[in-house]
């Protein structure tokens, strides 16, 4: 009997039979600390391409950490270290040549709470374009109704494009900034609990989006809504006091965890 209701996938290949060459994302002996304190320990994942893994786990189990691994926002902050390997497309992005803005422009970020600039929301979607140096209007103007498409927005906002970003609601703020991080076309898009703060209907929209968006990019999202995990992702991982207890796809997961620790958590046992 399930323990969730996933919805079933189409016989995904196992994760662990994933080679390096087919993995967008890969952490190696990951480990972070802050002030000294181990927050992540030998994790060892690969993401696969144009598919949606969630990181589900307790609050503080090393869940977002994680993710901003992957566009070095842990970077920010100065009490943080990291030891061990993380890849996109097979090259460190900790190497000391790497460009931080180049990565954060093929690995986009997506927060908890909707963040538009203040801005008309035109400008919030072609912002990313125009630090790259393209000021092309027709080139512009072409990429943000695909951004705006894409993330479900553009028949709600096309006769509003002038107007403040803040005049939209949250859930609109929030598809918005979907479209912002997408204009540029990045590899992948990290969701850090992308629905905490929206209702259920427009949780939904955001999830039927999310389920859209991996034809064209690898998602990586963050979520306390096992539900949610059960729904949409393809593969999901379990993380635990730092540590990375199972990952595998997502309907095995949810139907028969292979780890005890899983079933507590799915069914409520573990916190």
């Amino acid at each position: 009997m399930s323990l969730l209701t996933p919805k079933i996938f189409p016989s995904l290949p196992d994760i662990s039979q994933l080679s390096t060459e087919h993995a967008v994302l890969e952490t190696e002996d990951l480990n972070v600390f802050y002030q000294g304190r181990p927050v992540l320990e030998n994790i060892s994942l690969r993401i696969p391409k144009r598919r949606i893994t969630a990181l589900i786990g307790p609050s503080g189990c090393g869940k977002s950490t994680l993710l901003r691994c992957f566009n070095r926002m842990n970077d920010l902050n100065d009490d943080c270290r990291m030891e061990g390997a993380v890849r996109l497309l097979g090259q460190d992005i900790y190497r000391p040549e790497q460009d931080v803005v180049a990565l954060r422009r093929q690995v986009g970020m997506v927060f908890q709470r909707p963040n538009p600039f203040p801005k008309s929301v035109y400008d919030n979607v072609v912002y990313g374009l125009r630090l790259l140096g393209i000021n092309d209007r027709r080139l512009l103007d072409e990429a943000a109704e695909r951004a705006l498409r894409a993330a479900a927005l553009w028949h709600e906002v096309k006769d509003r494009l002038k107007e403040n970003a803040f005049r939209l609601s949250n859930g609109q703020q929030q598809r918005l900034t979907i479209a912002r991080a997408i204009a540029i076309e990045p590899e992948v898009l990290l969701l850090d609990e992308p629905t905490s703060a929206l209702d259920p209907i427009t949780t939904l929209t955001i999830e039927e989006l999310m389920s859209s968006l991996k034809n064209q990019f690898t998602l990586v999202l963050v979520t306390h809504n096992m539900q949610q995990a059960a729904r949409v992702s393809d593969y999901t991982a379990f993380l635990h006091q730092g540590r990375l207890v199972e990952y595998t796809a997502t309907d095995r997961l949810f139907t028969s965890p292979a780890q005890r620790k899983t079933e507590e958590y799915i069914t409520g046992r573990l916190r």
